[in-house]
C-alpha cells in the first residue's frame, strides 16, 4: 500500500492523494437508493490527462481496480469504487478550455458542471442543451451515463451533443476522437461508444460539445386530467402536431403533491379542478419570437383540452420556474419522503400508458406503492418504489423492467445501470448482446481494471 501512496504521489502530487480514514465519506458513492456504499482504498485527484495516463498505468502493473467520479451526482451506484481499489476524481480538472461562439462548440474538461458551462455559454447566446435535475452533475458524469434531462424530446441527449473527446485507455494510452464537426463517415465512431459507457471503456479527460442558440422566450402551460391515462395518450398527438415542445413532463397526482408540498407552491389551480386531477402534463414552449409563442402556447392549449385535459393553465413565469425546478428535483423529493428505489424505465412514448397499468399491477401484486412522473415525451418515466421489504422490492423492481422491455423499451433511459441495475440488465438482456459487450470491454479494457462492478459481474 505505501507503494502505491507514493506512485500516486508522484503522479499527481502528495497534496492530492488521500488514503484510508483520511477519504471523505461523500467518495463512498453517489446518490443511488439501492447501491451499497463502500470506501476505495485510494483517491487521486488529477489536474491534467499526462496524470490521469500516469495513475492507469500505476493501477494496471499492479492490478487495481479504477473507478471515475465526477460530481458524484449519478442514481445507480456508477461511481461506487471497490474496496482497495482507486478512486480517480476529476474535481480539479474542471476547467471551460473554449467556448467557440462561430462552430457553436464548447470544449470543457470533465469536471466542469453543468450549471458553470451554462453560465459561460449564456454570456454568447449559446446553451449546452442537456439539462438535468441536478445542475451540479459533472460533464464528466453526464456523458458517462449518457444523460437527458427534460428537454430531452427537442434537442435529444448528451450522445447527441458529444462530438469528440480525449480519453485515456487502461493502458494509460491516450487517444482522441471527433472534433469540431457535425459529420463523419471515417471508421468506428469510437466517441459514441465512450458515451454511455460508464467509466468502463476509458476515462474521458476533454469533451468537445455541441452547442446551440439560446431561446429568447419560454412559456410553460400546465394541464390538469383527470386520468393518468388520458394524459399519456394525450403525448404522442401532442407531439405530432408540429409544435416541437421543449419538454413534456408527466405528474402523478402523489408527486404533484409532494412536490407543491415540499416546495410550498401555489399554482393557481382551482379547487374543483385539483379534486378530480389525477395527473397533470407540464408543456414547455420555447421560441425566439414572443409572438409566435404566444400562437403556440394557444394552439398547445386548445390542443391539450381538445385530448382530454380538464383544465389547461398558463404558468406565471415566477410559478413555471419554480414547478419546472421542482419536478426536476423531485428524486429529492422523493427521497425525502423515504422512497426506497427509483427506475428510469424508457418505452416508445406511445407505450406509456400499457407501462403505467403494469406498473400499477406489479404494485398491487407485491403491495408496493409505486408514483412518480417523468419525461413523457421521450418515453423515459421516473417510477419512486416503496417498498422495504428486499425481496418483494426484487419481485416489484423485476416486474417493472419486464414490463418495460415488453413494450419495446429498456432498462434505463438516462441514469445508467451502474451497481444498482446490473443484476436486471443480465438477466433481462440478450446473451448475444452481453458477450458482445464482453468482448468490446476486453478490447479497451483487458485487464478488466476499469469500474469492474459496472454492467458486468
Amino acid at each position: 500500500m505505501a507503494d502505491t501512496e507514493a506512485l500516486l504521489a508522484d503522479a499527481v502530487g502528495a497534496r492530492h492523494v488521500l488514503t484510508g480514514a483520511d477519504i471523505p465519506a461523500e467518495y463512498a458513492g453517489d446518490e443511488s437508493l439501492a447501491a451499497t456504499r463502500q470506501a476505495p482504498a485510494y483517491l487521486a485527484r488529477p489536474a491534467t490527462a499526462a496524470e490521469v495516463a500516469d495513475v492507469l498505468r500505476i493501477a494496471g502493473k499492479a492490478g487495481i481496480p479504477v473507478t471515475a467520479r465526477g460530481s458524484g451526482t449519478g442514481m445507480s451506484g456508477g461511481c461506487v469504487p471497490r474496496p482497495g481499489g482507486i478512486t480517480v476524481s476529476f474535481e480539479r480538472m474542471n476547467r471551460i478550455v473554449e467556448v467557440d461562439a462561430v462552430n457553436h462548440v464548447a470544449v470543457v474538461q470533465p469536471g466542469v458542471t453543468l450549471d458553470a458551462l451554462d453560465r459561460q455559454t449564456a454570456e454568447h447566446g449559446l446553451c449546452y442543451p442537456v439539462r438535468l435535475g441536478e445542475p451540479t452533475a459533472s460533464v464528466g458524469g453526464t456523458i458517462a451515463t449518457n444523460a437527458g434531462g427534460m428537454y430531452a424530446v427537442r434537442h435529444g441527449v448528451t450522445r447527441h451533443h458529444v462530438l469528440g473527446v480525449e480519453a485515456v485507455l487502461a493502458s494509460g494510452e491516450v487517444v482522441r476522437t471527433g472534433g469540431k464537426y457535425i459529420k463523419t463517415s471515417t471508421g468506428y465512431d469510437l466517441t459514441q461508444l465512450l458515451v454511455g459507457s460508464e467509466g468502463t471503456l476509458a476515462l474521458v479527460t476533454e469533451a468537445t460539445l455541441r452547442l446551440r442558440p439560446r431561446a429568447g422566450h419560454t412559456t410553460t402551460v400546465l394541464a390538469a386530467f383527470t386520468s393518468p391515462e388520458d394524459a399519456f395518450r394525450a403525448v404522442p398527438p401532442l407531439a405530432a402536431e408540429g409544435l416541437d415542445p421543449a419538454a413534456v413532463e408527466y405528474v402523478d397526482l402523489l408527486a404533484m403533491a409532494a412536490i407543491t408540498e415540499d416546495q410550498d407552491m401555489g399554482l393557481g389551480i382551482p379547487d374543483s379542478v385539483r379534486r378530480d386531477a389525477l395527473a397533470y402534463l407540464l408543456v414547455v414552449l420555447e421560441n425566439h419570437s414572443a409572438r409566435r409563442l404566444e400562437e403556440d402556447v394557444e394552439t398547445a392549449g386548445g390542443q391539450l383540452l381538445d385530448l382530454g385535459a380538464a383544465d389547461v393553465f398558463v404558468l406565471p413565469t415566477a410559478a413555471a420556474r419554480k414547478l419546472t425546478e421542482a419536478r426536476e428535483r423531485a428524486f429529492w423529493t422523493a427521497k425525502a419522503a423515504g422512497a426506497d428505489d427509483i427506475v428510469d424505465i424508457v418505452v416508445p412514448r406511445g407505450e406509456l400508458h400499457g407501462l403505467l397499468a403494469a406498473a400499477h399491477a406489479a404494485a398491487e401484486y407485491t403491495g408496493s406503492l409505486v408514483t412518480g412522473c417523468g419525461h413523457a415525451g421521450d418515453g423515459n418515466v421516473h417510477l419512486s418504489v416503496f417498498q422495504p421489504d428486499p425481496i418483494r422490492r426484487e419481485e416489484v423492481l423485476r416486474r417493472l423492467f419486464r414490463a418495460g422491455l415488453a413494450r419495446g423499451g429498456t432498462v434505463s433511459g438516462e441514469h445508467g445501470i451502474g451497481r444498482a441495475k446490473k443484476p436486471y440488465f443480465l438477466n433481462l438482456a440478450g446473451p448475444v448482446k452481453v458477450e458482445l459487450m464482453r468482448r468490446i470491454k476486453h478490447a479497451f479494457d483487458p485487464g478488466g481494471i476499469l469500474n469492474p462492478d459496472v454492467l458486468f459481474d
